[in-house]
């Protein structure tokens, strides 16, 4: 496969109005995708559900992928800022062909970027996004369409609903929110509307923050990546749980009634242990994570004989193996939790439902439940670089994580990559002994930055 140059690890993502996230592109983009759905029929025009998150820039870009889809003839709904999850489920409620998220997730307001679900609500796989890619790229092997062959689109606000009534479903019937306060932190995102609603609706007395999105304050000094404040609200209004969404809503961060943010693996240990308890996985039952995923997640559900399985990082790798596998739980340390039964990708709504499903099955609070689950010391570091080569040609680097991996003597492990969205290299260590762990953390950000920056 020919190396890519538009689509990373979750879609096409860039600073909006510079290469690749401008309007042209996106246009380019919505011809594409029409394109190739349209190869399902002789003179079909695809159905395709066109969501978006509270950026500023997605006024331009839905536009644009919009006008993309008319002009191959295709058939656009557009929704207005709804959460990833909801448009890919909506792509399979509505029987559409394709769905299209504008949404650059947890990144500032000033990027962008497009995820594309398939009819099921799946992401597209690898192969899909390069033959999409080699259409925008070459947009004269694309066949125009003229006169009665063009295309349109219409808003339907209303199928905001359905995915109220959708995400509502994942929490069992038996059970109310009631008595329950809950710090909701919409992160300004797309979830502003529903996240609230949906707490509510099931008896939760909410507490909103992050619900007043002006274009430009998305994920700024709010939700998933900032949790501070919903902590502090937590303590303040003495709540049960704080909910911490990130822009687009497929992640969800949670903190305790403490005001401790939860790790993200202790949480997919809690989550695993209500599954197995509940009957619904069973003894060597496979769990999905990813390479970023601490050890001791690992031992602790090998504790509770169910398998752990590692991807690549990205949700969408997630639910590939689970699909392959059959299995219908798993998760990123970021707060990405995929319940099979219940979502076809991450969604932080019914992540955090679940949880709470957790804490009333047991009758113990999420900081009881998570103290179940012990980690090894583990430093993530997020290194800015300005040089991109493979990391593998990097002599100092490759050196720098040879001695380190000698040093942790199969005790700990290391992952160096790059981001799929930043201009960033992610370093991962961890180990026994939180000493060793920052200082080799520390020397191999070192060694990173002056090779690469």
């Amino acid at each position: 496969m020919n190396k890519r140059v538009l689509f990373g690890t979750d879609g096409v993502r860039g600073k909006a109005n510079i290469y690749p996230m401008t309007g042209e592109m996106t246009f380019s983009l919505g011809r594409a995708v029409t394109s190739y759905f349209q190869k399902l029929k002789k003179n079909y025009r695809p159905l395709i559900v066109i969501g978006k998150d509270t950026r500023l820039s997605c006024y331009m870009l839905e536009q644009a992928f919009s006008a993309g889809v008319c002009a191959q003839g295709g058939r656009g709904i557009l929704t207005g800022p709804l959460p990833t999850p909801g448009v890919a489920f909506l792509v399979e409620s509505m029987r559409a062909d394709a769905g299209v998220m504008i949404s650059a997730s947890h990144n500032e307001y000033w990027d962008n970027g497009i995820k594309i679900f398939d009819n099921h609500g799946h992401k597209l796989p690898d192969e899909v996004e390069s033959e999409l890619e080699a259409m925008v790229l070459n947009p004269s092997i694309i066949e125009t369409k003229v006169d009665a062959e063009l295309g349109s689109t219409k808003r339907l606000d209303e199928v905001m609903g359905r995915y109220i009534v959708h995400a509502k479903s994942a929490f069992a019937p038996e059970k109310s929110l009631e008595g329950m306060r809950l710090v909701v932190d919409c992160a300004h995102g797309a979830s502003y509307k529903v996240a609230p609603m949906i707490f509510s609706e099931l008896g939760a007395e909410v507490l909103v923050l992050g619900a007043a999105p002006n274009g430009i304050n998305i994920n700024d000094h709010a939700g998933a990546m900032f949790p501070e404040a919903c902590a502090d609200k937590v303590v303040r209004y003495r709540a049960d749980l704080g909910i911490c969404l990130d822009g687009d809503a497929d992640r969800v961060v949670l903190v305790d009634h403490r005001g401790n943010v939860i790790n993200g693996d202790k949480v997919i240990g809690v989550c695993a242990r209500f599954l197995r308890d509940k009957g619904e996985l069973l003894d060597g039952a496979e769990v999905v994570g990813t390479i970023m995923s601490n050890l001791g997640l690992e031992h602790y559900l090998r504790g509770i004989k169910l398998n752990f399985i590692r991807t690549k990082v990205g949700d969408r790798y997630i639910i590939e193996q689970m699909l392959t596998s059959g299995a219908i739980f798993g998760g990123e340390p970021s707060g990405h939790m995929l319940f099979r039964n219940h979502s076809t990708t991450g969604d932080g709504i019914v992540s955090a439902l679940k949880v709470i499903e957790c804490i009333l099955y047991y009758g113990r609070t999420l900081a009881e439940l998570a103290q179940e689950v012990i980690l090894y010391p583990q430093i993530l570091k997020n290194v800015t670089i300005k040089n991109r080569r493979p990391l593998e040609s990097v002599t100092r680097v490759v050196d720098a994580r040879n001695r380190a991996e000698q040093e942790l003597a199969g005790k700990g492990r290391i992952v160096l990559r790059y981001s799929g969205t930043s201009s960033l290299v992610r370093v991962m260590v961890e180990g026994e002994e939180y000493d060793s762990v920052f200082r080799i953390s520390n020397e191999l950000e070192q060694v990173i930055t002056e090779e690469l920056t």
